[in-house]
């Protein structure tokens, strides 16, 4: 009886590390079909990107690369959706407050008014100023092209519109260190953050 008690003890941790390792899919399409394979060389990553940060510096894919970083987009004169995304985006920010290897990074939407400075301020204004949450801005269709084709930001609604279509949307994207979507989460929602805060954890220990 001890025997079998001991094995089925082993049997329920092997059992437990197995579907903690599979408990974050792999996103490859604007639909999010989760995938719980290993990715393929050839799956969907992050493409790389180079902006400007709120401290006027380059900032890009390269900075993120090794490391779980989250995402979003907003704008700073935004007074719908963005102030609620902001102040949950601090829930996270305070609880990896300053570790390097998670980032989290908000696009502006409205680059031609959200200047380097006008996002510092914003930062300091409205966050716990720490150094691993970069605002980005930049030339406006990159930026919208990277938002659907590569985050994925609006799923399949903005994927096929280009920099004309104005770019609003509360999502959150999870991202790991190799540049894979993991994760997508409304932003406006309290109890989301509690979810994308344990995923963050998840990642942490697989890699």
């Amino acid at each position: 009886m001890k025997r079998f008690f001991k094995l089925f003890i082993v049997c329920f941790f092997i059992f437990c590390c197995y579907e903690n390792k599979k408990a974050l899919p792999y996103y490859n399409s604007p639909d999010f079909t989760p995938i719980f394979e290993e990715p393929k060389p050839d799956s969907h990553k992050i493409e790389k990107f180079v902006f400007t940060n709120q401290n006027e510096e380059a900032f890009g894919s390269g900075d993120l690369e090794g490391k779980i970083h989250v995402a979003n987009f907003m704008f700073t004169s935004c007074t719908n959706i963005c102030p609620v995304m902001t102040t949950n985006m601090t829930k996270i920010e305070n609880e990896f407050q300053n570790d390097e290897g998670v980032q989290l990074v908000s696009f502006t939407v409205t680059p031609w008014v959200d200047n380097p400075g006008l996002l510092k301020r914003y930062k300091k204004e409205f966050t716990l100023n720490s150094s691993n949450w970069n605002f980005l801005t930049g030339d406006k269709r990159k930026i919208y092209k990277l938002a659907r084709e590569s985050y994925f930001a609006e799923e399949e609604i903005g994927f096929t519109k280009d920099s004309s279509d104005f770019l609003h949307t509360e999502h959150f994207l999870l991202i790991d260190k190799k540049m894979h979507i993991r994760g997508i989460y409304n932003g406006t929602l309290q109890l989301e953050m509690t979810q994308i805060i344990d995923d963050i954890k998840t990642l942490k220990r697989l890699n």
